[in-house]
């Protein structure tokens, strides 16, 4: 016996369990273990039936992801499976809690599968880069057909244990001890004299596929996977499995994993696989620190930023107050988050009772002194200094002792807010994304005076509610919009120079990207930001040399989607067209402001767009704006649709490698200035060292 794994007979029945806290991931150890027990046991000829299970609050949760390009130690997983298969033994995996990637294909390799109703399977490699790598691709369309077979595995997300047993991936449930249930059903096994029946022998009837199938699922995919080549690489291993046989079909996968593993994309994705979990901690807050406790919410506004950051609190089952000026804006905001939720009940994706349940938790106020029981209170209000000072001092005089006061403020100095209230220690920043009941960011800004159990109790807030919680230091835009205006504003330069609006936001989206900037302030609208520089040109100085050409077409009526005239026309479909009377208004303006226009490379757009952020990000770093890089990458693909199979632009910088990003932003530097160009030093330093963000601490 191992350390991960024992085993033990119970009448005619062996049982091998696994445990390796804290998933029981399918290390070294464990994979040795397994073997090991299938092998003593088949072996014994007292034994009739073998059950695998595992302690612990899960079965395998899936490989051991900390091996992954580590050189290979123990018996591969191969090996375990086969020895799995072809015991002469009937073996049936026990489920609880997730089996997951190998925790699955090792379940496919059991002759029978059992699960409690409350366990989880799945294949989510291709959420990695990758694919099933230990015949989850070969075994699982035997099982349960290539069509299933082939979204289970593309789409990678969990399937509840109901749901797989009526796929076929179960056999049966059992309700109670899985460990005596387990053994039952072994036992009814061998009474019945069932067969030890290999998954990897049973047949694929081809001809019951719809014509062309393949070719249609790839077109049916092709938006939603670009860039990603694990998709394509899993239809060719299904392909396999249905036209040759198990081992050629095996031998086609490995060729995927082997490449997959190898590829940007698949480290890209698995980067962010620990970056979510290193966002999550703070070094100078320990992790021990007590938190506050959130019992009931509020949050003043009910426009589109309110009603979505009071669902967010409603999903999470946290009573929530909304607060308005005035009946007639109270009344509509409440409406439109009514109207969100039937919209989603519409879908299929929540019941009645839950939408009512939920609609219950949301109760609407013009008073502030119905905020005086509230743990944490978010003001959501118009983006003006005065203005949120003003709410601020009311909230200071309102809210009880150790009450959470946060900002959804984008732009907004912190530290500005929390002077003008009695307790700066419990103010803090909650940016939210539009639509906050939707995208997964939570900026959270820490200002000079936040106390660490606020913004440790706003970090785990943000993961009740469903959020990515990044800290952020206090400056103009934090790290996301700080980033963003550099961005922005370089493809409002190439604007003037020479290239189209289709141009630029072609080029941006075949990096990746969702939308262009250009088709998204169409989107957003036009005159919302023409108005904002307008109002607030301290928040949002322009370049005088190239004003912002969004305020010109503003000036034209031109103002994006709502008027079906922006950057693009726009008919009864939505769907973007080029103007040509967009680039002659572009054309006469550059000529009056002595602008040359040239032709612009794909290249160049790319460069300037990202190297202006990435500069800017590293700007940050140095500054103690973000605490990691990991961070930056972070907000930006989940904030921002950075594409994360390119990791974020602060990886992504390190792929194409920071001396040629360095030497590309130190030209542009010299053509147009510090304005938006300043130098960072940091990136400097870890370029001439031949580094990368990766070890960007031990240059700060």
């Amino acid at each position: 016996m191992t350390q991960a794994a024992t085993w033990e007979t119970q009448g005619p029945v062996g049982v091998i369990t696994v445990d390796s806290p804290p998933v029981n991931a399918l290390s070294a150890a464990v994979r040795q273990g397994i073997l090991a027990g299938v092998m003593a046991l088949d072996a014994d000829p007292a034994v009739k039936a073998i059950v695998l299970l595992c302690n612990g609050r899960t079965f395998i949760a899936g490989a051991d992801i900390t091996e992954f390009g580590k050189p290979p130690k123990g018996p591969p997983l191969r090996e375990v499976h086969e020895a799995m298969e072809y015991a002469s033994k009937p073996i049936v995996a026990a489920i609880h809690g997730t089996a997951l990637g190998g925790g699955l294909e090792t379940a496919l390799a059991a002759h029978y599968r059992v699960a409690v109703p409350s366990a989880m399977v799945g294949l989510p490699e291709v959420k990695l880069g990758l694919l099933p790598g230990a015949g989850g691709t070969q075994r699982l369309p035997r099982l349960i057909g290539p069509e299933r077979a082939l979204k289970v595995i593309v789409d990678g997300d969990p399937i509840p244990a109901p749901q797989a047993k009526e796929l076929g991936i179960v056999d049966a449930l059992v309700d109670g001890d899985l460990k005596q249930g387990a053994i039952a059903y072994a036992e009814m096994l061998v009474k019945d004299g069932a067969p030890v029946r290999r998954v990897r022998d049973v047949p694929i009837d081809a001809s019951r596929l719809p014509e062309n199938f393949f070719a249609d699922f790839r077109k049916g995919i092709a938006r939603k996977t670009r860039g990603f080549p694990a998709p394509e690489r899993i239809i060719q291993c299904i392909e396999a499995a249905v036209d040759k046989p198990f081992e050629e079909g095996m031998r086609i996968e490995r060729e995927g994993i082997t490449e997959l593993m190898a590829s940007t994309e698949s480290k890209a994705l698995r980067y962010m696989f620990f970056a979510e979990r290193e966002v999550a901690k703070i070094p100078d807050v320990p992790k021990e620190t007590t938190l506050r406790p959130i019992a009931k919410a509020a949050v003043l506004g009910a426009g589109t930023m309110g009603g979505g950051i009071a669902m967010n609190f409603a999903n999470a089952g946290i009573p929530v107050t909304v607060v308005e000026a005035g009946q007639e804006a109270l009344d509509r905001g409440l409406g439109i988050i009514e109207k969100n939720y039937r919209n989603t009940q519409a879908k299929g994706r929540l019941t009645a009772e839950e939408v009512d349940r939920r609609l219950g938790l949301i109760t609407g106020s013009l008073r502030y002194e119905d905020l005086a029981d509230a743990d944490i209170v978010v003001e959501a209000v118009f983006e003006n200094m005065d203005v949120k000072k003003d709410v601020f001092r009311k909230l200071d005089a309102t809210l009880k002792p150790g009450a959470i006061m946060a900002s959804n403020t984008s732009y907004l100095d912190l530290n500005e807010i929390a002077a003008v209230t009695g307790r700066p220690g419990d103010v803090i920043g909650l940016h939210f994304f539009s639509p906050a009941n939707v995208m997964r960011l939570l900026e959270i800004v820490r200002g000079a005076e936040t106390a660490k159990d606020v913004l440790a109790t706003c970090m785990a807030l943000a993961k009740t509610i469903g959020k990515i919680g990044v800290v952020a230091g206090v400056c103009h835009g934090f790290i996301g919009n700080r980033m963003l205006a550099r961005y922005s504003g370089e493809a409002n330069k190439i604007l003037w120079e020479g290239a189209t609006p289709h141009q630029i936001d072609s080029v941006l989206y075949g990096f990746g990207m969702p939308m262009g900037p250009l088709q998204m302030g169409d989107l957003a609208g036009l005159d919302v930001g023409a108005r904002a520089r307008s109002e607030f040109p301290d928040l949002f100085p322009i370049d005088p040399k190239y004003p912002v050409i969004a305020d010109l077409l503003v000036e034209r009526g031109r103002h994006g989607q709502k008027t079906k005239a922006g950057f693009y026309k726009y008919g009864d479909d939505r769907k973007a067209v080029p103007d040509p009377e967009v680039e002659r208004i572009i054309a006469e303006e550059a000529a009056k402001r002595g602008i040359e226009r040239r032709e612009i490379s794909a290249e160049e757009i790319i460069e300037r767009c990202f190297y202006a952020a990435i500069n800017e990000g590293a700007r940050e770093l140095e500054e103690g704006i973000a605490l990691r890089p990991c961070d930056i990458d972070i907000i930006w693909i989940n904030g921002y649709g950075f594409p994360s199979y390119r990791g974020g632009p602060m990886f992504y910088a390190d792929t194409v490698g920071l001396d040629k990003v360095h030497a590309a932003v130190e030209k542009y530097r010299q053509r147009y200035g510090d304005r938006s160009w300043k130098h960072s030093w940091l990136l400097e330093k870890l370029a001439r060292a031949g580094k990368g963000f990766a070890d960007w601490k031990d240059f700060v």
